[in-house]
């Protein structure tokens, strides 16, 4: 699961490329995403969950009405969002980008 989480990342927005020095992290809940591909394009929200076991989000309101008349949030794959907003109350996550920024600044932003 711990290599799954690889696959969660997405890119973020320029604001936050030219704050941070990063081009990618994985999704979390409580990020705030702009959908770029599939039907619900252009749509914002939050992330309400994530799935690790099939590698997808579920976004506030991207839902799908089902036959019996019940809402339910609509799997979206993370390479198809852009984050626009972090959600940086966890204090590991802040490590993690200090930890790439060391490296990632000299190969992307010269």
């Amino acid at each position: 699961m711990h290599i799954k989480h690889k696959f969660l990342g997405a890119h973020l927005s320029k604001e936050l490329r030219q704050r941070y020095k990063i081009k990618t992290l994985p999704v979390r809940k409580e990020d705030e995403v702009i959908i770029k591909r599939g039907q619900f394009k252009g749509r914002r929200g939050k992330v309400e969950r994530v799935n690790l076991r099939k590698t997808r989000i579920y976004v506030n309101g991207v839902q799908i009405t089902k036959i019996d008349g019940n809402k339910v949030y609509y799997p979206i794959h993370p390479s198809n969002v852009i984050i626009t907003g972090l959600d940086m109350k966890d204090k590991e996550r802040a490590k993690v980008i200090e930890r790439k920024t060391k490296w990632q600044k000299d190969i992307y932003f010269h």
